[in-house]
């Protein structure tokens, strides 16, 4: 039988429209209820314990929702979270994120991996426990994206700003010979092509978890018999903690991202 509910995505603020994005491309019968806090946002400098209020009020006000089955869409409230939510809520299907440490490290060929994430993210159990699995295979790096979320939900991509900020971080990580650099927050995917261009020429893949996470979310639809009917019209919502003003950004920086990737792929 379908569930018509909507698949609902949490964040701290914007970052999670990344992930949005890849639901949106791929299940195209399923609604989608984005909650970008917004007003507290970012949340990679906060004290633990406030993250996972900060989260279990999103969470709820999700539920309240209707929301089948919950996404959090930022690497820091995952961390923090996570086990708590699918204690506290054990009907709920939950998918969070973690930095995509697995592929890049397999996949390397100098053997040195380098991770960008907020400094919450890579004090958590999951990427430590993570990065420990596979220390064998690569040396990881971590490295904090100072400024980055800001420079994101502030809207400031594509400015020298921007480009300097990410200097800073990156080229750091390519001297020591990194040629897998981890986008390990949802934020992080929006300076993309800032990356890129610090890369350059070098021989060096961008790794982020957005797929991973749109093929969990499916695997979670058809285990747990969600999936909206084929015929459904899907709606699409976005909630915040911040006013109108950030909720229209939200919207307009969510259909920004599907109006880029379909004149990309002309």
């Amino acid at each position: 039988m379908a569930n018509n509910n909507p698949i609902g995505l949490f964040d701290s603020g914007m970052g999670g429209l990344s992930v949005w994005r890849a639901l949106q491309q791929t299940l195209t019968s399923e609604s989608l209820l984005f909650l970008g806090d917004g007003a507290r946002c970012p949340y990679g400098e906060r004290p633990p314990q406030q993250v996972l209020q900060f989260t279990v009020e999103g969470v709820e006000r999700l539920l309240e929702r209707g929301c089948k089955l919950i996404v959090v869409a930022c690497n820091t409230a995952t961390a923090v979270a996570i086990n708590h939510l699918r204690e506290r809520y054990p009907d709920v299907p939950f998918v969070g994120l973690e930095p995509a440490v697995k592929p890049a490290a397999l996949s390397t060929r100098t053997g040195v991996v380098g991770v960008l994430a907020t400094r919450r993210s890579l004090e958590g159990e999951l990427f430590v426990r993570t990065s420990s699995r596979y220390a064998d295979r690569a040396r990881i790096i971590k490295a904090v994206g100072e400024g980055f979320v800001e420079i994101v939900e502030q809207n400031r991509e594509n400015t020298p700003e921007a480009e300097q900020a990410v200097r800073r971080v990156v080229e750091p990580l390519l001297a020591e010979g990194a040629d897998r650099i981890v986008l390990g927050c949802t934020h992080y995917p929006f300076l993309r092509h800032v990356i890129e261009r610090v890369v350059g020429e070098r021989d060096v893949q961008i790794v982020d978890s957005s797929e991973a996470v749109e093929r969990r979310v499916e695997e979670l639809l058809d285990s747990h018999g969600l999936r909206a009917a084929a015929e459904n019209v899907p709606r699409y919502e976005f909630l915040t903690e911040a006013g109108e003003a950030y909720a229209e950004r939200l919207r307009e920086k969510a259909w920004e991202g599907v109006r880029q990737q379909s004149k990309e792929e002309k």
